[in-house]
């Protein structure tokens, strides 16, 4: 019995095996892709930076410094940074988990369903289409300020004005052209898009180095003392300029979506991604403090701080320089949005949720070309019609939600137990192609075993909570507990912002109703900490988890909450054209249920089988897949014979404690 038992569970470890084998390339686990691997760290880093540092360094700092935060600008771009690597820290472990093209899709479809995920790709694919628009529309208006508004003039006097609200003033012939012809620049090939990034993105560095050491030698201490101090709008200021800067730092996502272009994704995505988001602080911390220092913040000039900040100290050949710097950060920012989009579009169509034809590749660039030319024509023609203001308000709540949904599926992921077949090849030993073992040697210490097979259980220490959470199944509590505490944490959030002034008179409902929401968020955190994690494999892990992830949860929830109403209103609207792809197209040729599928060695048997909905169930009731081929007689034989006994677990938690 016990032979042909072993025999059995031999063939299902051989074959999951044969699987895992195949995606082992240079060291790190890298899945077959029709798409070009040739991006190492440095080429992801680069692409990182520059699709962050754009027109946020140089539009958005005169803004928050002048109207919003004084020389506190410092402050807001460093809470505005620590936010933002919350969220960055979260992409990162997914990064070592699932190096996949598709970013936030990619990670909501394996930790919470097809579902939730088309709604986070659909509004990335959002996100990256006004990006990319924004940029372009920012890009037009800094050349036609070099120009004194000649273009401007120019386009009113011979096509006129557009005259509805939601339009721009005229309409952007050159922020559409732009847009086309960035696009026609990345359909050369990912390796020769990544140097042309890389040149400019160094161009962009340098100058933001020339103005940190111009600034700081042209720097007179009294401009952070005098008009108000250091805090002239008070340290409320400083949280108003933080929620501004935010937006500064969107498109680390960016790194994720290279994934699939990676060399060693594994190692590059997560250390691309934290040197990036370093970076990036570290460098507008000194830029905002070096331009708050040479000119009193009053001064500035709000369209161009840093030229003219330059200019009114005498040095008028700078503003050509930091002039230069400014259109290679913007054109560095086009690029990763239209870099992004078409890979995301690829990601979406290749499980099936969106059109078949938008997950072809070209063979000869490695590239999907049609999704590009979709993508840089939809971006030019929003560029073309659309203001740069009533862009960035739509970007900003696909951005917040995508962040919530992975710092949500990371801590759901690290509870989540590990399906029979990981527990049979991690038992038995013969699961790993690991040349370093020797003999009949676990892969891994007994710890690691250990952590594996409990992940999802009540630890020890907290056997008290059994009658809370003791009949869940393993990692159901916390999935629910992470559900309840990002709603609570949109009801904690949504009542400080209405009832902020009965919160400071002391109403008593308001008090008892702040109280209700904190104690509740408070056992949620419980429930997650009294459960066993699984980090078992991982390369990069997220610290103080789930501390870290759930405070990513609720800044992002703070944020989404104080956007424009208008902005939910259209945020809707595009969500129910995305329910009319889903419900009429998506949904009929979903991808999910197929056994071989591009995720068949990154999901566990219960993610495979996920209903739509993507509803979060529990791996233990799961069984061992059928083998793909069919048994030799004796083999079939001997499986009728042991039939009987094949209700039990085939390797039991005792049997791997000894």
């Amino acid at each position: 019995m016990p032979g042909a038992r072993r025999m059995i569970l031999g063939h299902v470890v051989s074959d999951l095996s044969s699987k895992m084998n195949r995606t082992k390339k240079l060291g790190g686990d890298v899945l077959e892709t029709p798409l070009n691997r040739c991006l190492n760290t440095f080429d992801i880093t680069l692409l990182g930076i520059g699709h962050m540092v754009g027109a946020g360094i140089y539009v958005l700092t005169g803004t928050v410094a002048k109207d919003l935060a004084g020389p506190g600008i410092v402050l807001s771009f460093l809470l505005a940074g620590l936010t933002s690597l919350l969220a960055a820290l979260c992409y990162a472990e997914f990064g070592t988990r699932i190096p996949k093209a598709g970013s936030a899709y990619v990670y909501t479809y394996i930790s919470i369903g097809e579902f939730w995920a088309f709604v986070i790709g659909w509004n990335i694919i959002l996100e990256h289409m006004i990006g990319a628009a924004s940029v372009a529309r920012a890009w037009s208006g800094y050349i036609d300020s070099l120009l004194g508004g000649a273009i401007s003039n120019i386009t009113v006097t011979h096509v006129g004005e557009l005259h509805e609200q939601l339009l721009g003033r005229y309409p952007d012939f050159l922020a559409f052209a732009a847009c086309i012809v960035y696009a026609c620049l990345l359909g050369i090939g990912v390796k020769g898009s990544a140097i042309f990034n890389s040149f400019f993105t160094m161009i962009n560095l340098a100058v933001m180095v020339f103005v940190i050491v111009m600034g700081f030698y042209y720097a007179r201490p009294e401009n952070w003392t005098s008009g108000g101090g250091f805090l002239p709008f008070g340290f409320s200021g400083v949280i108003a300029g933080a929620a501004t800067c935010f937006y500064a730092f969107v498109g680390f996502d960016s790194i994720a979506t290279s994934s699939e272009e990676a060399i060693t994704p594994t190692v590059s995505i997560p250390l691309a991604t934290l040197t990036s988001m370093l970076v990036v602080t570290i460098g507008y911390i000194l830029v905002s403090a070096a331009l708050t220092l040479m000119v009193p913040y009053w001064s500035l000039n709000v369209g161009a701080a840093l030229p003219e900040a330059f200019g009114s100290i005498g040095l008028t050949w700078a503003k050509y320089v930091v002039s230069v710097g400014a259109l290679c950060g913007m054109t560095t920012t086009l690029f990763g949005s239209l870099f992004s989009l078409p890979r995301c579009l690829y990601a979406m169509a290749a499980d099936g949720l969106l059109f078949s034809f938008l997950g072809s590749v070209n063979q000869k660039t490695q590239l999907p070309l049609v999704n590009l030319a979709i993508s840089g024509v939809s971006s030019a023609l929003l560029a073309l019609v659309f203001d740069l203001e009533k862009l960035v308000e739509f970007m900003s709540i696909g951005t917040l939600l995508a962040y919530t949904i992975v710092s949500a599926s990371v801590i759901i992921l690290r509870y989540r137990p590990p399906s029979p077949e990981e527990a049979a090849i991690l038992a038995v030993g013969g699961g790993t192609d690991d040349s370093s073992q020797s003999g009949g040697e676990l892969p891994s210490p007994q710890s690691d075993i250990m952590e594996f097979l409990s992940a999802g259980k009540l630890r020890s220490s907290y056997r008290w909570m059994d009658m809370v959470v003791g009949r869940c199944e393993p990692g159901a509590a916390v999935s629910g507990a992470v559900l309840v505490f990002t709603c609570f944490s949109g009801g904690l959030c949504i009542h400080l912002h209405f009832s902020s002034q009965d919160m400071q008179e002391g109403v008593w409902w308001a008090v008892l109703l702040t109280l209700f929401f904190v104690i509740s968020l408070a056992g949620c955190l419980l429930i997650m900490v009294a459960h066993e994690q699984n980090t078992t494999g991982l390369r990069f892990k997220v610290p103080l988890v789930p501390f870290i992830p759930a405070l990513s949860i609720f800044f992002n929830v703070d944020l989404m909450v104080h956007l424009n109403a208008l902005t939910w209103v259209r945020f809707i609207i595009w969500m129910a054209v995305g329910m009319l792809v889903y419900f009429l197209y998506g949904i009929h040729h979903s991808k999910e249920s197929d056994q071989v599928s591009s995720y068949s060695v990154l999901m566990t048997s219960s993610e495979a089988g996920k209903e739509k909905w993507g509803a979060m169930r529990s791996t233990s009731q799961q069984h061992l897949p059928p083998l793909e081929e069919k048994p030799a007689p004796s083999q079939a034989h001997a499986h009728k014979e042991i039939s009987t006994e094949d209700d039990k677990p085939i390797v039991d938690e005792e049997e791997v404690t000894q």
